[in-house]
């Protein structure tokens, strides 16, 4: 010891070890160092008598502490960390760190030398080993802790103490003040840094770091037998600590999943561990993972005698029944909710990586905070009391933003410029996605423009302010609404074309707006417009900005979309109901009430609301019983969507698609009607079939994972397996959605002497036409994959390649429909049919929206097809949903790659589950082909033509999801009929 000035003078000076460590011949030094073990130690020193001197020892007798003022102890720990980290050790925890070095007249703490030290230490460590990290374990004060990220260049990450027992404080406090208030005194790091979150540990609940008064509240709250107290802390895990409360561990957990930085799990409580501290000093927390309940709970094959410490029997947390075995084969166990937070957590990085703000809700036994990163705003709300709490949260700066519950994505009402209500159950939580008004504005959007008319609608088309529309706020509010389809094309200028008033003078108005191009034909599109003054302004304004065209003159006038005027709503329904004209400069509106609308009284107008659903045309719904589709996007002729429906409801009575109401069209002499908007019946129902769709391959993917070593090596065709796995119930609905489909087809086809709807020959031109159509399509999407393959992240562009490079072997399956001379039918059919475009009702499937693809012209949309197209666009939906519930879901990276595979099995079940129920209800009609070989090959066709679409959609706009098409392409290709 020559940091104490002692020799070890019963040791040989040529023993090298002996100087390793801190002597002295006296147990007098460095009495500010506060004695850390006082249940063990009564002192700093130790004799030793072969030395004949005093040794140094912060924590046990039995550990003396290295001499760091001794280069030689530098140089062995170097050699220590080079051993671990050359074998592959990611990083290192550095223990005790503040307790290095020891100088006279201090507390032996945070020393100088300490930092000059680790950051010799890490500049060594960063020049062999760049990609590892160092963990500090600094018990401090946060001031103090944080010097040990110094300036970046000194641990990567560090235990916050601190926060830790303040988290178990709030909870049983029923008071959210001892987390804000130690968060709120933890200083900035540096941007290269974390800190590590955690709960509990392998030692002691330690009570170092907090007053005296909290740590006598904490041992009488926590700790009510003294044997579970040691030195300045207790020593318990923390299900017992929590009185194996469920609620209570998963509010903690879902805190420490929630806070800054990385959260760090002691093993076993993610299975609910119990302890038993009678084994002495902290050794009842560290007792033998419980992996099942076999001969030491199958942690060891060992005698049972010759455990470092034997495995836990008490009744309540016995090995037996908590274990990674039992709770692996539940669902909902306690481990696989933990996965699923966890999972959760990766998919957002402001909860690694965001930055925190407290709010400051009147009810103090409520935690809220924002997390915030980049563009991703997390909303996180705990209850920390054991009863339900009412709670109203400042959130007006995100006005007009409906927070989406992270785990079931249930989108909440609507964020007011009042304060935000919500309850919350005892000891519940919520985690919200929350993106502000600002945010979900296009970003070309610029502040509202100003038209400088008089605030009426008469006084919007003089001269001045039509060229001011025309030119200047049109073109860009256009631009900025979800329904105008034509971004990507070059507008040459907007026309007002019509303008149609639809009653007395200060109601709204209807344009008929003419998009000229610079190349390509000119778009129409519709625009009901209104003028709003005063208060009624500001509450546009405030609930709807996104309404708001511009504003008008200096009193806060605005003009604005007139979906959003009560009174459009009413005109618009009354002149369905009434069958009324409304006469214009070049032609007509026209009401056309269905036969079921003219049963119902008229005198009255149901309340309505705009559906806010973002979407190419818009929706307004009156009191939940019907149903109102604006077209904007308008074409000359009868749109489909009016057509199909009201030819399935009144001349085939066809139950299952909302019934027609009734219609608004559009006519001026020497052109066909256009159709400008639909009444249907509102159906009630539980969602589309896309959610219960993603909801039924999720429990699916739990019931896999749950028995993940059972299926590890589960043969190519697990058969009876799979159908345990996928379960009874969805099986069903593909069954029945397989037969909907079939009857929607059989009354599409069964009007022959109606031109309109009657079945026409699928012939050899026919077929010759549908080919063309596919080898186009192929050729131009494969072009663009070819000259994107590069861009694409690394795990798919084999996967990419390899499809490319059978490019001629799709071409010859969709030519094999040539030879197979079907003698089927072409008939109407759906057009756009998947999983979003059907409704489930709680018991049967209503299927939806028979405009075909906007994108399309109209004229190409009422083209009959052959039935299995629209066949081969919903069982490739299906693969949609298998990889969308895969991706979205809380599972971990390391399972996807294993899920992959029964994702593959499930869609390919669903899809034959489907089509054989959609086969045997169409069996014998005369639009399919009658031998199994001729149908099966125009089947593979439409489904490698989805599949080639898909691959041309996702590469413009979500590259990362082009693998669902490839494998789907790969799938039919190694499958197809020969």
């Amino acid at each position: 010891g020559k940091a104490a000035g002692v020799t070890a003078p019963g040791y040989n000076d040529d023993d090298e070890y002996a100087d390793l460590y801190v002597w002295s011949d006296s147990p007098e030094r460095y009495k500010d160092a506060r004695i850390i073990f006082k249940d063990f130690e009564n002192s700093n020193w130790s004799w030793d008598p072969i030395a004949k001197a005093y040794y140094w020892h912060r924590f046990y007798s039995h550990q003396p502490d290295l001499n760091f003022d001794n280069p030689a102890v530098h140089k062995m720990v170097e050699e220590v960390l080079d051993f671990w980290l050359s074998m592959g050790v990611d990083g290192l925890r550095l223990d005790a760190v503040p307790y290095l070095y020891e100088r006279e007249g201090t507390n032996c703490e945070n020393l100088p030398e300490t930092h000059t030290y680790l950051k010799k230490l890490r500049a060594h460590m960063d020049a062999k080993f760049p990609d590892r990290m160092l963990l500090a374990e600094a018990n401090q004060w946060p001031e103090d802790a944080v010097a040990y990220f110094g300036e970046g260049d000194e641990s990567h990450m560090n235990f916050h103490f601190p926060l830790m027992p303040r988290m178990f404080m709030a909870l049983q406090m029923e008071d959210r003040f001892p987390i804000i208030d130690i968060l709120e005194q933890t200083p900035a790091i540096p941007d290269n840094c974390q800190w590590a979150m955690f709960l509990r540990n392998h030692d002691e609940l330690t009570l170092e770091m907090v007053t005296d008064e909290e740590r006598d509240y904490m041992w009488r709250v926590y700790a009510t037998d003294p044997t579970a107290r040691i030195n300045l802390g207790i020593r318990r895990r923390l299900a017992p600590l929590l009185a194996n409360s469920r609620r209570k561990i998963e509010l903690l957990n879902i805190l420490l999943f929630s806070m800054p930085g990385t959260p760090v799990l002691y093993y076993g409580d993610e299975i609910g561990m119990g302890d038993n501290f009678y084994l002495g000093d902290r050794n009842g927390c560290r007792t033998p993972m419980q992996w099942s309940s076999d001969r030491n709970a199958g942690f060891s094959k060992a005698n049972p005698q010759q455990l470092y410490l034997p495995i836990t029997i008490d009744p309540e947390y016995h090995y037996e029944a908590i274990n990674v075995e039992n709770q692996q084969k539940n669902l909902s166990s306690l481990l696989w909710w933990t996965r699923r937070v966890i999972g959760m957590r990766k998919n957002f990085r402001a909860f690694s990586r965001g930055s925190i703000e407290f709010l400051l809700p009147e009810n103090s036994k409520v935690l809220a905070f924002l997390r915030r990163y980049e563009n991703e705003t997390i909303l996180v709300v705990a209850n920390l009391s054991r009863f339900a709490q009412p709670v109203e949260l400042d959130l007006a700066r995100f006005q007009g933003c409906a927070p989406m519950e992270i785990f079931s994505r249930n989108v909440f009402a609507a964020i007011k410029k009042t304060p935000y209500p919500l309850t919350i159950g005892p000891h519940g939580h919520f985690w919200f996605v929350l993106q502000s008004a600002a945010q979900k504005r296009p970003a070309t959007k610029r502040p509202t423009p100003i038209l400088e008319t008089e605030a009426t609608l008469s006084g919007l088309l003089t001269k001045s302010g039509r060229t001011q529309l025309e030119r200047e706020i049109l073109p860009e509010y256009l631009h900025n609404c979800r329904w105008f389809g034509a971004k990507a094309r070059s507008l040459r200028e907007i026309r007002i074309r019509e303008h149609i008033s639809l009653g007395s003078v200060g109601t709204a108005q209807l344009w008929l707006l003419q998009a000229d191009y610079i190349d390509g034909p000119p778009e129409t599109y519709a625009l009901p417009v209104q003028v709003a003054t005063g208060n009624d302004a500001a509450v546009i304004g405030r609930n709807s900005p996104e309404a708001v065209i511009a504003k008008m003159g200096t009193d806060g006038a605005v003009l604005y979309d007139a979906i959003w005027d009560k009174g459009f709503r009413e005109t618009l329904f009354r002149l369905v109901t009434n069958e009324k004209r409304i006469q214009s400069e070049e032609g007509e509106l026209k009401g056309i009430a269905g036969s079921m609308l003219k049963e119902e009284p008229n005198d009255t107008v149901p309340t309505s609301l705009v559906l806010k659903a973002e979407q190419s045309n818009s929706a307004m719904l009156f009191d939940n019983r019907f149903f109102l589709k604006l077209y904007r996007k308008l074409e000359d002729g009868i749109n489909p969507d009016l057509e199909v429906t009201r030819f399935l409801t009144e001349r085939r009575h066809f139950a299952h698609v909302p019934a027609f109401a009734g219609a608004i069209e559009y006519r001026r002499p020497g052109s066909e009607p256009t159709v400008l908007a639909l009444l249907q019946s509102a159906v009630p129902n539980e969602g589309d079939a896309w959610a219960l769709t993603l909801d039924a391959v999720g429990r699916y993917f739990e019931r896999v994972l749950a028995r993940k070593g059972d299926l590890q090596n589960a043969g190519a065709a697990p058969g009876p397996l799979l159908d345990e796995l996928v379960g009874g119930i969805f099986p069903e609905k593909a069954r029945l959605l397989g037969a909907r489909t079939g009857e929607m087809h059989l009354a599409l086809a069964a009007e022959p002497n109606d031109p309109v709807f009657a079945p026409e020959p699928f012939n050899a031109m026919a077929q010759r036409s549908v080919y063309q159509s596919m080898r186009a399509s192929l050729r131009k999407t494969f072009a663009l994959l070819q000259k994107k393959v590069g861009d694409l992240p690394e795990a798919l562009r084999a996967e990419a390649s390899e499809v490319l490079s059978g490019e001629q072997t799709i071409l010859a399956q969709e030519q094999r429909i040539l030879q197979h001379h079907a003698g089927a039918a072409k008939i109407r059919i759906h057009g756009d049919y998947h999983l979003g475009q059907v409704l489930y009702t709680g018991k049967d499937f209503v299927i939806l929206d028979f405009e075909g693809e906007p994108a399309r012209p109209l004229g190409e949309r009422k083209l009959k097809r052959s039935a299995l197209r629209d066949v081969a666009g919903m069982m490739r939906s299906f693969q949609y949903a298998a990889y969308s519930a895969l991706w979205q879901s809380s599972t971990r990276e390391e399972d996807r790659a294993f899920l992959e595979r029964w994702a593959d099995l499930w869609y390919r079940q669903m899809s034959a589950i489907f089509l054989q129920s959609y086969l045997e209800r169409t069996a014998g009609a005369g639009f399919l082909p009658a031998k199994e070989g001729d149908l099966q090959v125009l089947l593979e066709a439409y489904l490698l033509d989805k599949a080639v679409y898909e691959v041309g959609y996702e590469l413009n706009h979500r590259p990362d999801w082009v693998i669902i098409p490839i494998r789907g392409i790969k799938h039919i290709l190694m499958n197809r009929t020969e």
